[in-house]
């Protein structure tokens, strides 16, 4: 299996200590171009823009990077109650075009009640999956009839359109492909119907083994097929003891008080993935390797102060690599990681890790740095490149 590997970019701030203002960075458009650079040149499928009042919008940012990257793909929300889906549609379209096929879609539901009021949506947990299995089919059908120019109705509880059409289809047909994730009934169920990639967060594999055959059946029995993806953080070192020093030092800046205030917050949500992230760390209060691995090189640390995705793999290179082989085992071909600060350890994930595992565009990759002829790595000695040292011995 050619596994997909995709980066973050952290459009919410970075900072070598979450959780805290010390080793914190502005993110700005230099900042952002530098991550995804770097991750366009060392061989990342592509990467995730999150979503949320806390983030810079990711439609803005993801087109501010076309022009700075040159294969990587782009996975940006759209977000039921807050668009419409024709204009999605046509920022979808627009999008696609102008990368030359880069674009995924990341639908988001949303799972925080208070910033969806900020945003003029009321409806509870059930209504919006209801809202976004309507609009989601509905942005499909106008995205993919737009290739004959052929217009969609559709007259639904949450959505109407008369007519909807786009003048300008997008590159990828029928259209970009849409991801999704939750852990509630009602998410599997729109997974299952409506989209090309589940995701899931990073629980222990059992855990994700569950909630991959229940998307799979639910599948099945409407007559498709699901792809799927994970999300995590990274923390690797070239020894096992060092990367769970890092771990540690990764949350030595967070006092109690500011943990007591995150998780007080989290609780507010009405998200069943955010509880069942909560829920791998309750017992961590202490802060204890011990009590924040949750499964072996699976550590929760992360989600004592940040939403979302809250866990990540710790250890060695061969260590991470196993988990990620552990992962795949269960169907798993995409895999969205991230590390603080996330442009250094766009570069250590890359170095440590890419060359244990088979990826998409590896083959690709290596003969463009054929064709590019450089040297690899520091010239010994005004003489000889590593490369050739190596070829040699």
């Amino acid at each position: 299996m050619s596994l997909q590997l995709f980066w973050f970019l952290p459009t919410h701030g970075d900072s070598r200590y979450p959780g805290s203002a010390e080793g914190a960075r502005p993110v700005d458009l230099s900042y952002l171009e530098q991550i995804a650079g770097a991750a366009d040149t060392l061989g990342y499928e592509g990467v995730l823009i999150p979503t949320g009042r806390s983030c810079e919008d990711p439609w803005v940012v993801a087109s501010s990077l076309i022009g700075a990257t040159r294969r990587l793909k782009f996975l940006v929300a759209v977000r039921p109650g807050l668009h419409q889906p024709s204009l999605a549609a046509r920022m979808a379209a627009t999008f696609d075009r102008l990368s030359g096929g880069r674009l995924l879609i990341n639908l988001v539901t949303g799972g925080d009640r208070a910033e969806l009021e900020a945003d003029g949506v009321f409806l509870d947990h059930a209504e919006r999956y209801a809202q976004s299995a309507e609009f989601i089919r509905v942005w499909r059908e106008i995205v993919a009839r737009s290739h004959q120019g052929v217009p969609f109705d559709f007259d639904g509880r949450y959505v109407q359109v008369k007519g909807a059409r786009l003048v300008f289809p997008p590159v990828q047909q029928p259209h970009p492909p849409v991801w999704f994730g939750g852990s509630s009934e009602a998410a599997h169920d729109l997974a299952a119907t409506q989209v090309e990639r589940y995701l899931t967060w990073g629980e222990p594999p059992a855990e994700v083994a569950r909630k991959l055959a229940d998307v799979r059946a639910r599948a099945e029995r409407a007559g498709r097929k699901v792809e799927f993806g994970i999300r995590l953080h990274v923390i690797v070192r070239e020894t096992e003891e060092e990367a769970w020093q890092a771990a540690d030092a990764l949350i030595s800046r967070v006092d109690d008080a500011t943990i007591a205030k995150a998780q007080e917050a989290l609780g507010r949500m009405d998200s069943e993935g955010q509880r069942r992230m909560a829920a791998l760390h309750r017992k961590g209060a202490n802060r204890s390797r011990e009590a924040l691995e949750i499964s072996p090189n699976l550590w929760a640390g992360v989600g004592l102060v940040r939403s979302g995705a809250g866990t990540a793999l710790v250890g060695n290179p061969q260590q991470v690599a196993e988990r990620i082989r552990e992962y795949a085992a269960l169907g798993i071909d995409a895999f969205i990681f991230s590390g603080y600060p996330h442009l250094e350890e766009a570069y250590r994930f890359a170095e440590l890790v890419f060359p244990l595992l088979p990826r998409a565009v590896q083959a690709r990759l290596a003969g463009e740095g054929a064709a590019a002829g450089g040297p690899l790595g520091e010239v010994v000695a005004n003489v000889d490149a590593p490369s050739r040292l190596r070829a040699q011995g």
